[in-house]
């Protein structure tokens, strides 16, 4: 069985992405491993470039930092020894499958963007195809 040192998992505020969360958290505590939570705010889901909005983005960067600070609080109550935490910006796809120094990425089967699952195909089809590590695909 692999030793997972450090553990990320997809956060995007679904029941999903909750439900990975509380899956990846009972795997950092098998391993003694670190968990990472990871958001991705989607600014491809922005529109057209000319209606990208700068302030905007900055402004759901910094409410979703608040709620993965909230998020640390709770996986930390769970028992989980060491928890940090990333909010990004830009395709999840893309970002989660080029994160280094983590041995094991959890994601939730449907997140938040079904429209674009039918369209392009989900975020966790991505990572499972595309990640340099060991994926966990929670339903």
């Amino acid at each position: 069985m692999a030793n997972y040192l450090k553990i990320a998992v997809a956060i995007d505020f679904s029941e999903q992405s909750l439900k990975a969360l509380e899956r990846a958290s009972q795997v950092a505590m098998q391993h003694n491993a670190t968990l990472q939570l990871v958001n991705v705010i989607d600014t491809k889901s922005f529109g057209a470039v000319s209606a990208y909005d700068l302030k905007y983005a900055e402004e759901l960067k910094k409410e979703n930092k608040s709620k993965m600070e909230s998020l640390e609080k709770q996986v930390v109550q769970t028992g989980v020894q060491s928890v940090e935490s990333v909010v990004e910006t830009g395709s999840p796809k893309g970002i989660l499958t080029q994160l280094t120094k983590v041995d094991l990425i959890v994601c939730g089967a449907t997140g938040l963007n079904r429209m674009e699952k039918m369209m392009l195909g989900s975020v966790a089809e991505k990572v499972v195809r595309y990640a340099h590590c060991d994926v966990l695909i929670v339903r």
